[in-house]
């Protein structure tokens, strides 16, 4: 395959919000430009895990070249980026925005600019890309065109008048997207004749080949058989293969400046490629490109097998799923309540949501997943500041001089009919107010707001008070000391390690008082009375109780005198003490769940 000139080549990326379409224009795009034969195409065809294509959402990078005969008689290479839009993968779609120099600004012509475009276009925009905006879904009854352009430039400041309207279902107006992409998105620039600069955009396992490395070329150029080096993580290899997408894999001689295309070196795991590292010759090595962090976890939670007996398979998945991906991170830990399980590290909860689910799906197991938390900074008094993982490794209080919490940013974006109730959850949630203005007839907040307050139930219930309307994005900002107490919560007088919390001082009364009402229904009876109790230290703060299974044990004495019945009634009533006191209370795994997946 010959080197296109660096003039016809154009990267681009897609942005969008959660279903207006992205992975649909992909799709036209393939088939337009005839990069897969007819028979081949299936929906979603970037989308390559059933959780994709399920969800409707991209979780992992993908890339296609497609070559284009414009209407200027020329062929171009378009390398198409179809980027994860979720907030937890912020700092891939900025690694891959690096990667490209424009990006097509898909918006939903009868929705309008949601939480997540704003987000993604402003990732855009700090890349210095080009951006194309696409109006999609034009044929559909409810479209407003004009509208909606008149929102883009109020909101986002882009010039739309040349909006490019479009319907990715029907195919209208992909040939007029094809034609936008090669005139008003700029040409790669690089040399070819520097050393070699390369940005690592992606990879991930396969079972064949190893690690396969998704790169951009931005210096020099790339060929089979050339020793490279890792700048970030000082690893050094010998290229076996390189290749383009178009979507399948196809070989090529080499790479050039202003090329994508995949790699792979008989790298064995994928925590061993850092996405945003810099690529370069092993014998004439450049400089680091700037931007490059590693992947902090941000939520973390246990995940526990139902059945004991499984927790080998659980270790022998969790293995095969870092090889994957290497953002997700995990430790062994055991619980008095749940037995053995791992502590995992996530970006956030969707991420938390698709590795759980991707466990439970592709190895076949049965998990419970604690109460998910986030890292405190805990400052002690002899200086040293510690970082809090989870509750149950919580400090004595009186070492502590100050604990600080994670806090974020919010844009949310919603009708003006459920502005108020809105307001009032970020104000019950310890929600600091930035900003309030219109977006024609949608409100746009935006909140500072504590991060453990968030990551329990936050999002569901803005899905569920706004009816489904609501758009949510955030971006956590910095820690900030706060008034945090461990609550314990103490079933007949014995902690229940998997359910101790970190809360706020003023909301552990009420989130103490609701998880002892919702234990309370949820542990079966036993032969004894069980207390239920929340706790901060040694104070109790809420108490339930189970009331005993009872014998009639009165039953055989009619008529006779009372103190016949009031004897047998004492007799039982040591026995039951006693039973109390060396009792074992069963909690079936179904009250955890339940009790995990509650928040008042």
């Amino acid at each position: 395959m010959s080197a296109k000139p660096i003039d016809n080549v154009r990267n681009f990326s897609i942005v969008a919000h959660i279903d207006h379409g992205k992975s649909t224009l992909a799709d036209r795009l393939i088939q337009q430009t005839g990069t897969v034969a007819a028979r081949d195409m299936s929906e979603q065809m970037l989308d390559s895990m059933d959780i994709e294509r399920e969800r409707g959402i991209t979780i992992k990078a993908q890339t296609v070249r497609l070559e284009y005969k414009a209407l200027d008689g020329k062929t171009y290479i378009l390398n198409l980026m179809d980027t994860p839009g979720h907030v937890d993968f912020a700092y891939e779609v900025s690694r891959s925005l690096a990667a490209c120099e424009g990006s097509l600004l898909v918006v939903d012509a009868s929705q309008g600019v949601e939480a997540q475009t704003l987000a993604n276009v402003y990732h855009a925009l700090d890349a210095g890309h080009e951006i194309v905006p696409v109006l999609n879904k034009i044929d559909l009854p409810a479209a407003e065109p004009d509208r909606i352009k008149a929102q883009i430039e109020e909101v986002i400041g882009l010039d739309a008048s040349e909006a490019v309207p479009i319907s990715a279902k029907t195919g209208i107006g992909i040939d007029l997207v094809l034609e936008a992409i090669v005139n008003k998105l700029p040409a790669p620039k690089g040399d070819e004749t520097a050393p070699l600069k390369a940005l690592l955009v992606d990879s991930w396992y396969d079972a064949y080949l190893g690690v396969v490395v998704l790169v951009r070329i931005f210096d020099g150029s790339l060929k089979k058989g050339q020793k490279i080096q890792m700048l970030a993580a000082g690893a050094h290899y010998e290229v076996d293969r390189i290749g383009v997408f178009r979507p399948k894999m196809q070989d090529v001689e080499r790479l050039g400046p202003g090329e994508v295309g995949f790699i792979t070196a008989q790298i064995k795991q994928v925590a061993d490629t850092r996405v945003g590292d810099t690529i370069t010759d092993e014998r004439k090595p450049c400089a680091a490109m700037p931007g490059f962090k590693p992947a902090q976890p941000v939520v973390f939670c246990g995940l526990f097998p139902v059945d004991a007996a499984d927790f080998e398979d659980l270790r022998a998945a969790m293995g095969k799923l870092r090889l994957n991906d290497a953002s997700f991170s995990y430790e062994m830990e055991s619980s008095a309540a749940l037995g053995f399980g791992f502590r995992c590290g996530f970006l956030g909860l969707l991420h938390l949501e698709i590795i759980q689910e991707r466990l439970e799906r592709e190895f076949n197991l049965d998990l419970i997943a604690t109460a998910p938390s986030v890292i405190y900074k805990i400052a002690m008094n002899n200086g040293d500041v510690i970082e809090l993982h989870n509750p149950a490794d919580m400090p004595d209080p009186v070492k502590i001089a100050a604990i600080n919490e994670p806090w974020i940013k919010a844009t949310i974006l919603t009708p003006d009919d459920y502005l108020g109730a809105v307001l009032k959850l970020c104000q019950d949630r310890r929600g600091v107010q930035i900003d309030l203005n219109y977006v024609g007839k949608r409100a746009m907040v935006i909140y500072e707001l504590p991060l453990n307050e968030v990551v329990f139930d936050f999002y569901d219930r803005l899905k569920s008070i706004s009816k489904g309307y609501a758009s949510f994005d955030y971006a956590i900002i910095d820690y900030r000391e706060g008034d945090l107490v461990k609550m314990s919560l103490l079933v007949n007088a014995e902690p229940v390690d998997a359910l101790s919390m970190l809360v706020h001082r003023t909301r552990a009364e009420s989130r103490g008082r609701a998880m002892c009402e919702k234990l309370r229904e949820l542990i079966p009876q036993h032969m004894f009375q069980i207390p239920i109790q929340a706790a901060i230290g040694a104070k109790i703060i809420a108490r339930e109780t189970i009331r005993a299974l009872r014998k009639d044990v009165t039953a055989k004495c009619y008529g006779g005198d009372v103190s016949r019945k009031r004897k047998l009634l004492d007799k039982q009533k040591e026995g039951k003490k006693r039973m109390r006191q060396f009792g074992k209370v069963d909690i079936p795994q179904e009250a955890f769940i339940a009790a995990l997946k509650m928040d008042s």
